[in-house]
């Protein structure tokens, strides 16, 4: 039965299965993060070529449209992948992502004009979009339950990683001295490489397990996959078949479940409004507070506070949020990554001094990973049923990467209106919205997924729903 499956899931110990998940849902996120934030590098290169704005009467051709494109499309990809991967199963299009990134990367490097590269860019962020959901369900339906928390956040952990290794690309190539004209193209075409390779594995991983048995009915494939995949380290008996399905309009209308999603989607999004306005336009940031023009200079200063600030906070994060709880987790780094924002957007000059910058921003970032970053990852794949949990996440990251665009999109004229300190001052209202609609969200942490969601319950009030319906007539 499914529910013998799950409970083997469920206990089953940490094994190399759950390391191979990992890194193949993993390098991922490595792609989707240095094909997002690589562009803050790549398009002040692109700006001095094509001689672009960043003003926003000059939209079509605004540095800050091609910085934020691909996150819009992100919102469509989450979207539509999210809802596809319910009906037809996660295995289907585990892969066909990774392709929109390869060919979307490709393309964006050998755009001959603004208009071609914010197409390709928009291309690829509909397999970036599209990723988010897929892997983030398939490694919570993969995990057991006291380290779901762990082993999804290891994925996102990913981000860190890809983040670190555009910077390190953009000053390497610089530093050689080559022609700008060509940096950029090489380091946009660097992104078709990991995402070949995630092509690759992912063709090789199995249906969900709880995917196919609860939701398919195919409860002896599930157990003959995920045996396999696992090398005998997880078994399960399947004597039978078990399925059950919501529909869009019963997961919809479900008040719990719309009540979570609110909560997931809510604080997503002013999270990544802050984060990405931040993270994509850190090159940008960092000149301004060093009076700077040179294009190394702020970027091996964002790569020195990614990687002592915020990276640490990745892994602890993914250490103890099953300890400290998800939820509670969340709330935490909002609380904190707020009071740096405010700090640096009321404490005169802090903005105009690189060393206590340097300190609250970094503060800001250990508590965006210890935190939200993380976190409003993760809790989506776990508080929504099987046959909706990849439609659920894909609605909350979509309506995330909105809240990014936004950010993304205006942070260039934000700053120049209103200072880096008056940017600081939205980002910490923000943070105070998401910390109050985390109060939405229920504990996750340390309960199996059918606890988590309440799936049980729900399924069979729409299956006595469905009895109970009188049969059409005509």
């Amino acid at each position: 039965m499914a529910a013998a499956l799950s409970e083997a899931l469920d206990e089953a110990p940490l094994s190399r299965f759950h390391s191979r998940a990992i890194v193949t849902a993993g390098l991922g996120f490595f792609t989707d993060a240095y094909d997002l934030f690589i562009i803050g590098t790549a398009s002040g290169l692109i700006a001095k070529e094509w001689h672009l704005s960043t003003s926003a009467t000059s939209f079509s051709y605004s540095v800050g449209l091609i910085n934020s494109i691909t996150l819009i499309s992100a919102f469509l990809g989450a979207f539509i992948f999210g809802r596809i991967a319910d009906k037809f199963g996660r295995k289907k299009i585990y892969g066909l992502e990774a392709a929109l990134m390869v060919f979307g990367a490709l393309a964006s490097a050998f755009a001959p004009n603004v208009l071609l590269l914010v197409i390709f860019r928009f291309i690829l962020g509909i397999g970036v979009g599209g990723d988010y959901p897929v892997s983030a369900v398939l490694m919570s339906e993969f995990s057991n339950r006291r380290s779901r928390g762990r082993l999804v956040a290891l994925v996102f952990s990913m981000q860190a990683l890809g983040t670190i290794s555009g910077y390190i690309a953009g000053l390497s190539l610089l530093s050689t001295g080559m022609n700008e004209d060509y940096v950029w193209r090489i380091i946009l075409a660097l992104g078709a490489v990991p995402a070949a390779v995630v092509l690759y594995l992912r063709r090789k991983m199995p249906e969900s397990p709880r995917y196919r048995a609860r939701v398919q009915g195919q409860a002896d494939l599930a157990v003959a996959d995920i045996a396999a995949y696992s090398e005998g380290v997880i078994r399960a008996s399947a004597d039978g078949e078990q399925r059950s399905r919501l529909s869009l309009r019963q997961f919809l209308t479900n008040r719990r479940y719309l009540l979570w999603l609110i909560g997931t989607a809510g604080t997503w999004f002013v999270f990544d409004y802050a984060y990405y306005g931040n993270g994509v336009s850190a090159p940008l940031i960092y000149a301004s507070v060093l009076h700077t023009t040179k294009g190394t200079e702020p970027i091996a200063l964002a790569l020195i506070v990614f990687a002592i600030a915020a990276v640490p906070g990745y892994y602890l994060a993914a250490h103890f949020m099953d300890r400290i709880g998800h939820r509670l987790l969340q709330m935490i780094g909002f609380f904190f990554m707020g009071l740096a924002f405010l700090l640096i957007g009321v404490i005169p000059n802090v903005t105009t001094t690189v060393a206590p910058f340097l300190v609250l921003f970094g503060f800001s970032y250990f508590f965006a990973e210890f935190g939200p970053n993380t976190t409003t990852f993760v809790l989506p794949a776990e508080i929504f049923p099987t046959s909706a949990r990849t439609t659920g996440h894909g609605i909350a990251a979509g309506v995330a990467k909105v809240g990014a665009f936004i950010g993304v999109f205006l942070l260039p004229v934000i700053k120049t209106d209103f200072g880096v300190a008056g940017a600081m001052r939205l980002f910490a209202a923000f943070s105070l919205v998401g910390l109050l609609l985390t109060f939405l969200l229920p504990e996750p942490a340390g309960k199996s997924l059918d606890e988590a969601s309440g799936e049980s319950d729900v399924v069979l009030a729409a299956e006595r729903i469905t009895r109970a319906a009188p049969e059409p007539t005509g």
